[in-house]
């Protein structure tokens, strides 16, 4: 049975078995969670008495209302609701006719003072690139994209390999070892590439939870030294810098950045991205009502590790919320390219 034709049966009120071995583990959102108007739902099917594994899984938001659906057993993704109470299902269909659901309630909030998702960014403009330099890694002023200290591009508009059609490909090399590209967009506040200036400073301090949602691929994962994901915001004289590196050639474990020592904190968390497929990573960042950083989550590949770390502001002048995209070179600056899509930013 395809997965259009199990879809099409539940939605007109046919009956499928349900397989005693079969079932759905859902980590998020927990049930009866009161939650924001951007859900992150993450789960897993699983049908041990088919041979030919789960077809596919999905959310219903109401009943015979199939929101997402997508194959295999893996369930990872971000629906944005209105306010309310809703009775979710979470459901998983196998390749030999079973199918098993798992109910969730859930109270969806309100959008808690400008919430918003910035879709697509990737294949926005206001992304600027800059070269960092060992052993200060401070920006490069009179670093050029063509090096020939670094070489790095940002080429927009990749149809192939593209999750939706319209990647962005990104790429480092070079003759200094151990250099990093980074790329900068301002969303909010100072220099926004969105429209949002936020010149009364009245919507960026009501912000207080920050969603990264991205999906990347790269060739040979070993080429790179790390990859760096990084959610900011500065208002008030503090600034706040969820920085989140994926260290690869040191290790394969996630960092998150010590805001006041400057310097990584090695998570504990494995980070293995897959080479020659998208990985998708989704990270979850809270400005806590007392003004402190929490590290709340990262999510690779439909596996969630909840961080959980507590970091403190440090002085600035800046104002707004920006997001970071970093990748860097090895020992040997060995070229290689990390193609983005689907990088979507949640605030609320």
């Amino acid at each position: 049975m395809s997965i259009r034709e199990c879809c099409l049966l539940v939605c007109l009120g046919a009956t499928l078995a349900t397989s005693a071995y079969a079932g759905v583990v859902v980590t998020a959102p927990s049930n009866g969670a009161t939650v924001s108007t951007t859900v992150q739902y993450v789960a897993t099917g699983s049908s041990p008495a088919c041979p030919k594994g789960v077809a596919a899984t999905g959310i219903y938001t109401a009943a015979g209302i199939l929101a997402y659906v997508t194959q295999g057993p893996n369930l990872n993704t971000l629906l944005t609701l209105n306010p309310g109470t809703y009775q979710t299902v979470v459901q998983e269909w196998d390749n030999c006719g079973w199918s098993s659901t798992t109910p969730i309630t859930i109270t969806v909030g309100g959008s808690g003072g400008g919430g918003r998702t910035f879709a697509n960014l990737h294949a926005q403009s206001g992304w600027t690139g800059y070269a960092l330099l060992p052993p200060g890694y401070g920006i490069c002023s009179s670093c050029v994209s063509t090096g020939p200290q670094t070489t790095w591009w940002w080429d927009p508009h990749v149809s192939s390999p593209s999750k939706s059609g319209n990647a962005t490909k990104t790429n480092i090399g070079g003759q200094t070892v151990f250099s990093d590209v980074l790329w900068n967009n301002h969303l909010i506040g100072d220099f926004s590439s969105q429209g949002l200036p936020d010149t009364n400073h009245t919507l960026v301090p009501t912000l207080h939870n920050f969603t990264y949602d991205v999906w990347f691929y790269v060739g040979n994962i070993e080429l790179s030294q790390a990859l760096e994901f990084d959610i900011n915001q500065f208002f008030g004289g503090k600034s706040f810098i969820w920085g989140h590196e994926c260290r690869i050639a040191g290790g394969h474990e996630w960092d998150t950045w010590n805001n006041v020592t400057q310097h990584w904190v090695p998570s504990g968390v494995p980070c293995n991205p897959i080479s020659n497929s998208w990985n998708h990573l989704i990270l979850q960042a809270q400005r806590t009502s007392d003004n402190h950083l929490l590290f709340k989550s990262i999510t690779l590949n439909g596996n969630t590790a909840n961080i959980n770390r507590y970091d403190s502001p440090t002085p600035t002048n800046w104002y707004g919320v920006t997001i970071n995209y970093q990748i860097d070179g090895n020992r040997y600056q060995q070229p290689y390219e990390v193609i983005l899509d689907n990088l979507n930013f949640t605030v609320q």
